[in-house]
């Protein structure tokens, strides 16, 4: 683009990047846009030139990331300039300021028309590049025919017909519904025998798109996709422009090989052979050289090929020296490389009989679990998995133990869980099996899943001769000075059961076992309390007659624990107590459990389902699941006249069910921007409902109580609400608890708890919202409706109308923070349930502090940083009175809770706090924040505050946001809210959706 003669446009360019700082710069490009709104008024005494002039300027701000609101008519009469300059600005400036729906495009249609079907091939080209970039459905209904005719064209030049196959490709992506491609198979075949490369290769990509959509309708054209590859495979007719590193034109090779891939097989016997020829040629020519740039695009028609041959499920001679290329390519050092031989190795064993072929290089692919690079890993992983067989599976899974100890923690759950896996599905003996799962659990007990455990008990509890065997190696295990606790409660479950049958055995008598169980009891946690209670209620009943001495030990134990504060253990350790009194009646009590009904494995569910997914698959299906909804319903109903279902494994889980309502505000927030720990399609916030606790019917609305003046806080201000269903929990408490921790319970009532779970990275977010049923009744025109604010961009999926009796929705969130501000955004939410139609607005915790990522400055850091802020309105200063008074430590605790981290010592006044955080925002990106505390200890209720950032919008709202919690603190402690009249059990409530699994099983 030629800028020459412009010297406004130039010495604005230049003050631009001569300004010091980003407050200088919007100072400066703000008198420009003044400027130039003013000039635009006066538009008939603007020259041609300078409003050129004026619209570059206004591209050039738009470029630098400011909003242009205006000008918009401009830049679009200049489509219509007859010169090239204007002409060119105005389509540029038009295809980046405005989007497919804006009104002004419907001005241009006609201008644009004419330059497509007009005679001079610049213009066509700069048309066509508007409509490609834009691509909106008006466009595709009036233009797309005339960008047809002008690709089968005659008469144009291979530029405008280039320009034309890929602004064609654009619409039918689009707007597939709007472009008709009906009986366009001899069209496309007229293009596929085009002799310029570059025709040739947009043609193809148009091809790619239209055969992905219904391949029967082109199948005169695989003919011509093979003559295009025996072409280039040979060499023949290729331009050197279109020759890259030797390679003829590589990325027509891939968009060919590509678009073979979607005709089911090809039937030809000819045109089949011409094919296997060219790709015989790509397996034989294709080798490893010291050039990056060559290696690259030959490995990318290679691989294109590899999954071609697979597709067509070639000879097996073929399939043999693709196998043997791979071999040699996860040998090389280049990283890439290793990756891609792994990957296509594993889709290789979709195919039959290669598999004994992979397992030559076993030992070659075991060395990759080794590879620096953590992608290799887990290609490598995966390739092991996949070819595990009984012949090979020892010494598969005695490496993956022995990976397991050094392996990083990233791979350790996903390692432990296809070991798992493998020992369960090729186990030559269940001897073994016990084995590998007891040395899992030692190595990586945080890693090994309940599942896992729960498995090896059904095993052993349905086998009488692996009793003692496994009761011996849970023995062993306890030995041990420390030992995970997933490995004392499967050792605590099989001595309690089995712990008789190695009575005789030296240091297994019961007395011998209760001590060193009972020696791990300080060091568990609440459950494993509950499965060692049982355990010893168990070794009591094994000792019949009773031992006076353990007898008096273990009843001192359930003494002990008939006060907890858990509900669970302290009704096994009131009911074991009495239990334990029957005498020999006790036997019969606490007998032995009966056999598991034989069932499929969870474990080995997943791996079928893990066998059945090849890549391509997988990409299908989370299509299909995006366009479907994205609003998962689980349901715990039952049929009225059967037996509850028994999930897997759910008869071995020892339940607990934990009475104690812990609150909201006592979770630790978690950091923004970790994720691991997030996981929105497992975590059931309703566990509790699924008990027979829930409500039976719609019962008679009473009462016409209205929410509590500090419930009213958590509404948005749009009018006044009467519900005759209220309110469980304080709304505005449970909001402001959430403000600061990223899962809990938002909103419940009789009928519905709404629970939240978030994640936040940099300026986005993702939140699930959690609507359960607590009813065995259908909740009926449910609506969820998100009113955002200015600043934020929210996507809710779609909420099913009706959710099932006792079941719960989960329904994502997406969140984009646009700018700061502390405007909250509103769920509408409203249902039905019986008579009553129940509608609230409660606020979503997507809170400026959840846009924050902590960062700690040191001294170097931070003051340069505070001195470069010097003046408003970058730092602004306030006195701050009515303050609740607390220490400082309370103070930095509350700013730590907002992810403002405080950094001690570098205020040389110990009365002073300093923090500092990130803000992130598509308007700011990462912006620094400053915050400096300065507290008076005679006075705690004032304090000066102190707040800097590059953003004078930023620090104003940042300013407030502290101010709002230094002033307005949330408390514990407030008065109840007058509830509905319930059964008298009240349905559990908790504020973990994860704790609340166990409630499930």
């Amino acid at each position: 683009m030629a800028l020459s003669g412009m010297r406004g446009l130039s010495v604005f360019i230049s003050e631009i990047r001569n300004c010091q700082n980003k407050e200088q710069e919007r100072l400066r490009v703000d008198k420009e846009l003044g400027n130039i709104r003013t000039r635009f008024k006066n538009e008939k005494g603007l020259t041609p030139y300078e409003k050129k002039k004026y619209v570059w300027k206004m591209l050039y701000i738009f470029m630098l990331g400011y909003d242009v609101d205006f000008g918009h008519m401009e830049a679009v009469s200049l489509i219509s300039a007859p010169k090239y300059p204007e002409k060119q600005v105005g389509y540029l400036v038009t295809s980046c300021l405005l989007n497919e729906n804006h009104d002004f495009l419907r001005l241009a249609i006609n201008t644009v028309r004419n330059d497509i079907i007009g005679r001079n091939e610049t213009f066509q080209c700069l048309a066509l590049t508007l409509v490609g970039n834009i691509g909106g459905r008006e466009f595709a209904e009036s233009l797309a025919p005339d960008v047809q005719k002008l690709l089968i064209s005659s008469s144009c030049r291979p530029l405008v017909k280039k320009k034309a196959a890929l602004c064609l490709l654009r619409l039918v992506r689009k707007n597939p519904d709007v472009v008709n491609v009906d009986g366009w198979s001899d069209r496309m075949a007229q293009l596929l025998d085009e002799r310029h490369v570059g025709v040739l290769t947009s043609s193809m990509s148009l091809f790619v798109s239209l055969v992905s959509n219904n391949h029967e309708a082109y199948w005169s054209c695989l003919p011509k996709c093979v003559k295009v590859l025996e072409r280039l495979a040979r060499n023949q007719d290729v331009p050197q422009e279109y020759t890259y590193y030797g390679i003829p034109s590589p990325w027509l090779q891939v968009k060919t090989l590509r678009a073979l891939q979607y005709f089911p097989t090809i039937e030809d016997p000819n045109t089949r052979r011409a094919l296997f020829e060219v790709l015989q040629r790509v397996l034989m020519g294709t080798d490893v050289v010291k050039n990056v740039n060559k290696n690259n695009a030959s490995h990318a028609v290679l691989f294109e090929a590899l999954a071609l041959v697979m597709h067509l499920d070639a000879e097996k001679e073929m399939m043999s020296q693709c196998v043997a290329l791979l071999g040699k390519f996860i040998a090389v050092r280049e990283p890439n490389i290793r990756y891609l031989g792994l990957e296509n190795m594993t889709r290789m064993l979709m195919v039959t009989d290669v598999q004994d072929i992979i397992k030559r290089h076993q030992a070659q692919i075991i060395t990759s679990l080794k590879d620096p690079d953590i992608s290799i890993r887990r290609r490598a992983l995966d390739l092991l998995y996949a070819m595990c067989d009984t012949s090979n599976a020892k010494d598969i899974v005695e490496e993956l133990l022995q990976y397991l100890g050094t392996a990083e923690f990233a791979m350790r759950e996903e390692l432990a869980l296809k070991a798992a896996i493998l020992a369960e599905k090729f186990a030559p003996d269940l001897s073994w099996y016990v084995d590998v799962i007891l040395q899992l659990i030692d190595k990586a007990g945080d890693f090994v899943s309940d599942d896992i455990w729960f498995r090896v008990v059904q095993f052993v509890t349905n086998n009488e001769d692996l009793q003692p065997y496994a009761a011996l190696k849970a023995r062993e295990y306890l030995d041990k000075p420390a030992i995970h606790e997933t490995m004392m409660k499967v050792s605590a479950y099989l001595l309690g059961e089995y712990s008789h049958l190695l009575a005789r055995r030296p240091g297994c008598s019961p007395k011998e076992i209760f001590s060193i169980i009972h020696e791990k009891l300080p060091t568990v946690s609440t459950p494993t309390i509950s499965i060692l209670l049982s355990t010893y209620a168990k070794i009591l009943m094994h000792s019949q007659p009773p031992d006076p001495e353990l007898q008096n030990q273990i009843w001192a134990i359930f003494s002990k624990y008939e006060t907890s504060i858990d509900a669970e253990i302290q009704q096994r350790a009131v009911e074991y107590f009495t239990l334990s009194k029957k005498g020999a009646a006790l036997m019969d009590i606490l007998a032995e459990m009966p056999k598991f009904p034989e069932r499929e494995s969870s474990l080995i569910k997943k791996a079928e389902d893990t066998e059945a997914d090849t890549a391509e698959l997988s990409a299908i299906k989370s299509r299909a699941q995006q366009q479907a909804s994205n609003a998962l319903v689980v349901t715990g109903q039952q049929p009225t006249n059967e037996p509850p279902q028994v999930t897997q494994l759910g008869m071995v889980k020892i339940p607990n069910i934990n009475m104690e309502n812990n609150h909201v505000d006592q979770e630790v927030a978690q950091t923004n921007g970790i994720t691991g720990d997030v996981e929105p399609q497992n975590a059931d916030i309703l566990g509790d409902l699924l008990s027979p606790l829930a409500i039976e019917g719609p019962p008679g609305v009473s009462g016409t109580e209205t929410l509590s003046e500090d419930g009213a806080l958590a509404l948005a201000p749009v009018g006044e609400q009467e519900n005759a269903i209220k309110p469980m929990v304080d709304i505005a408490e449970r909001f402001h608890a959430l403000c600061v921790n990223d899962s809990g319970v938002l909103y419940e009532d009789p009928y519905v708890q709404i629970g939240i779970k978030a994640e936040w990275r940099g300026h986005q977010g993702r939140l699930v919202l959690f609507l359960g049923n607590k009813t065995t009744s259908s909740l009926d025109a449910v609506q969820a409706v998100i009113l955002p604010p200015s600043h934020m961009k929210l996507e809710l999926s779609s909420v099913p109308e009706v959710i099932p009796p006792r079941s719960q929705v989960q329904c994502p969130l997406e969140v984009v923070n646009l700018r700061p501000s502390r405007d909250v955004a509103v769920l509408d939410f409203s249902y039905k349930f019986g008579t009553n139609l129940v509608d609230n607005k409660l606020r979503i915790p997507a809170v400026l502090n959840k846009f924050f990522q902590p960062i700690t400055l040191s001294a170097e850091e931070f003051f340069p940083q505070w001195r470069s802020l010097a003046a408003p309105p970058l730092k602004l200063q306030e006195v701050v009175r009515g303050v609740r008074p607390m220490s400082l430590g309370e103070m930095a605790n509350l700013l730590n809770s907002l992810r403002l981290i405080v950094s001690p010592g570098l205020d040389p006044n110990a009365n002073n706090l300093v923090a500092s955080t990130t803000f992130y925002s598509e308007s700011t990106r990462s912006m620094l924040c400053l915050v400096r505390i300065e507290t008076d200890p005679a006075d705690r209720t004032q304090l000066r505050m102190t707040v800097a950032s590059g953003d004078p919008t930023l620090t104003l709202e940042l300013k407030e946001f502290i101010k709002e919690q230094l002033i307005s603190i949330p408390t514990a402690s407030k008065p109840p809210v007058p509830q509905q009249p319930q059964p008298t059990t009240q349905p559990i409530s908790s504020s973990d959706p994860g704790a609340l699994l166990a409630g499930l099983l």
